[in-house]
């Protein structure tokens, strides 16, 4: 018999098409743990000469406690692309400071040297401090830059869910696989800007400025389909 701990959620039970047991000892802790016991009986004589067995093959018994300590292991680990689940708040009295650096060793691919959290940081109206700086990777959920001079800034692999960027220049940046699901862009200047791979799922795109964007024609395609674009917009963007 194998055993395998693993940390569980309450949500997730036991199923009934696995042989093997998952005993629950507390549920009301979120981190409890379960363990998942496995076991393959041995071959048993009836009495009759012939022998029956829980698989056709001892082996299947062994896969069948592989797969279901895959499922288990699958079912307790976070999902981060499919859930973003964030780290914890850092704990840094100047993390949001440290914008001001930036990454200095960044890179297109989010390469960092330090992680930048600036989550619910306010950077309102900043005018020299963000200019041209790398924020790859950088955590920027609930964060106001309304205002803000960011032009020629490298964003790469940035999460801004939730952010507010109302105003922004972000003339001659580079804005690669940034998440502004859910930001408040409105009246924010993308002049020259590459602007690849960035989604903006329930964004607020009004009144911005898309000038000579530098942009895909499937990123185009997403970004058309944002209601909030006027027509102005639409018509500079080329939307049909």
């Amino acid at each position: 018999m194998a055993s395998l701990p693993v940390q569980f959620t309450r949500n997730h039970l036991s199923t009934p098409y696995f042989s093997g047991r998952i005993r629950r000892s507390d549920f009301k802790d979120p981190r409890s743990f379960v363990t998942v016991h496995c076991s393959a009986r041995e071959n048993r004589d009836d009495g009759q000469g012939f022998k029956k067995s829980l698989f056709p093959v001892k082996e299947l018994g062994c896969i069948a406690c592989a797969v279901l300590s895959a499922c288990t292991l699958t079912m307790a680990s976070p999902v981060i692309a499919a859930n973003q689940r964030l780290p914890p708040l850092s704990t840094d009295p100047n993390r949001c400071e440290q914008a001001f650096v930036g990454n200095t060793i960044g890179q297109a691919n989010g390469v960092y040297d330090k992680p930048l959290d600036l989550r619910f940081c306010d950077y309102t109206n900043d005018q020299s401090n963000l200019k041209g700086k790398t924020l790859s990777a950088a955590l920027m959920s609930g964060a106001k830059f309304d205002g803000a001079d960011m032009t020629e800034v490298v964003m790469s692999k940035a999460y801004a869910v939730g952010a507010s960027f109302k105003g922004v220049n972000f003339s001659n940046a580079v804005i690669d696989r940034v998440n502004f699901g859910k930001s408040d862009l409105k009246g924010a200047v993308f002049k020259n800007t590459v602007l690849s791979g960035s989604t903006f799922d329930e964004a607020n795109l009004e009144d911005v400025v898309f000038e000579d964007t530098i942009i895909g024609y499937i990123d185009l395609q997403k970004i058309c389909r944002n209601e909030s674009i006027n027509e102005e917009g639409r018509l500079v963007l080329g939307c049909r």
